[in-house]
């Protein structure tokens, strides 16, 4: 049997879904495994920061069509990246153990950089004094940017920079209560098509990310939050409980609209929109 997983070309995506291919291997060594690149919108020289209402699926629409087009067996994505409402013929169907989901400053002094609006709001009122500036391209063209000292700091992912094997640049991790995470952040999301039989992926899929997974999504949906609105969502599961931190941020104003829920984990969906509804209140 073979499969062929889509993904896209950056050093991150690809070290991402080799974390997949991997678990599917120690599962299944009959299977064989191809991998399938694919430039995304996202991966060209545009400007997200430039995007209003059509920023969705910048990081997975090709993917998504080579899913339709049954070029793939499935993609491999950043969970983070996956908008909210995904196509119901395209649904996640397996969800990893998540990775490290908070963000990290990498180097510091008084120029950071980060590609999020989330981030950057949330670091302007945590360094008030600090000039914070949009910063593009992945990984390694970020800190390319900060070594040739474009930047004094960046803020970046934990995930991102230990699946790259970089966890030793980082200068300090931020708490929730500091900045707040993307929905899903650290979790990778595998999508596939409807209605078909992927048992190989039952050694990627982890129960309690999935719990999360959907708690925080259905909170930015919500809110109808696409992947550069100011949101932040992040979960825990303890026994069979599960607590949600939201946070929304006016781009406006700069107000800050926050809060928790929690209840049973069975009820993540739920939990997640009852908590949007609440944060304005």
């Amino acid at each position: 049997m073979e499969i062929k997983i889509g993904t896209r070309a950056s050093p991150l995506a690809l070290a991402q879904t080799k974390i997949i291919a991997d678990e599917i291997s120690r599962s299944w060594p009959e299977i064989k495994i191809t991998f399938v690149t694919i430039k995304t919108t996202g991966d060209k020289d545009l400007s997200p920061f430039k995007f209003t209402g059509n920023n969705k699926g910048i990081f997975t629409r090709e993917l998504e069509q080579a899913l339709l087009s049954h070029e793939i067996d499935f993609a491999v994505h950043s969970l983070k990246d996956l908008p909210a409402n995904v196509n119901p013929d395209l649904p996640v169907v397996a969800f990893s153990k998540r990775a490290t989901p908070f963000d990290a400053l990498v180097g510091g002094g008084n120029i950071i950089g980060s590609s999020s609006l989330r981030r950057r709001l949330q670091l302007e009122k945590l360094y008030p004094e600090e000039k914070i500036l949009a910063v593009r391209g992945n990984i390694n063209t970020r800190l390319s940017k900060l070594d040739r000292g474009e930047f004094t700091g960046l803020v970046l992912a934990v995930a991102g920079l230990e699946r790259l094997g970089l966890q030793d640049r980082i200068t300090k991790i931020f708490t929730p209560d500091e900045i707040l995470p993307a929905p899903g952040q650290g979790i990778l999301a595998c999508q596939g098509r409807a209605n078909e039989n992927y048992y190989y992926l039952d050694c990627v899929n982890d129960e309690n990310s999935k719990f999360c997974a959907i708690a925080e999504r259905s909170f930015a949906r919500a809110l109808n939050a696409g992947c550069n609105v100011p949101v932040g969502a992040y979960a825990i599961v303890e026994d069979d409980e599960l607590i949600l931190q939201g946070l929304y941020i006016d781009e406006k104003s700069k107000k800050f609209y926050r809060g928790t829920h929690a209840g049973n984990k069975h009820d993540a969906e739920i939990i997640g929109i009852t908590l949007a509804r609440r944060i304005f209140s």
